[in-house]
């Protein structure tokens, strides 16, 4: 057991950390330095990031989510119940990010990739990345609270 869960708890770090690491620079760097482009380059940069940010990111989002669900698992099933609450909490942050992700940035980014791909710009793309930009904060500490949740259970162990 002691294996399949360090796997598991592991592997949920390692995705995990992508996404967090992704919403992290978001928050430091391209908040600020979208900040500064005219409407159109900001309709066309962030629309073609999450054209394919889209595509790609669920899978280490997914990935990490299913691994914490497993290492929780493991943890009660084997009787460790501080690595199974810790790796508990792990899948309640990400559980609340998904839900923030899926209300408020996904309708975004969707509408910002659909105006790209038609080569328009939309007039309410300031106040679309307004919007985006007023949780990635929030997304960056859920994102952290699984992080250090998730190593504390796999020290647990």
């Amino acid at each position: 057991m002691e294996v399949l869960f360090q796997s598991a708890i592991g592997i949920s770090i390692l995705t995990t950390a992508v996404v967090y690491g992704t919403d992290f620079f978001c928050a430091l760097v391209l908040r600020s330095a979208f900040a500064r482009l005219d409407d159109r380059a900001l309709a066309a940069v962030t629309g073609r990031i999450h054209e394919v940010a889209d595509k790609r990111m669920p899978i280490p989002g997914a990935a990490g989510v299913f691994a914490a669900v497993v290492a929780t698992g493991i943890a009660f099933l084997d009787g460790r119940a501080a690595a199974g609450f810790l790796a508990a909490l792990a899948v309640a942050a990400l559980a609340v990010w998904l839900g923030i992700y899926a209300r408020i940035s996904a309708p975004v980014n969707k509408e910002l990739t659909a105006a790209v791909i038609a080569d328009r710009v939309p007039a309410d793309v300031r106040e679309m990345q307004r919007t985006w930009d007023s949780v990635i904060v929030v997304r960056v500490i859920l994102q952290g609270i699984a992080l250090v949740a998730l190593f504390l259970a796999a020290l647990s162990m």
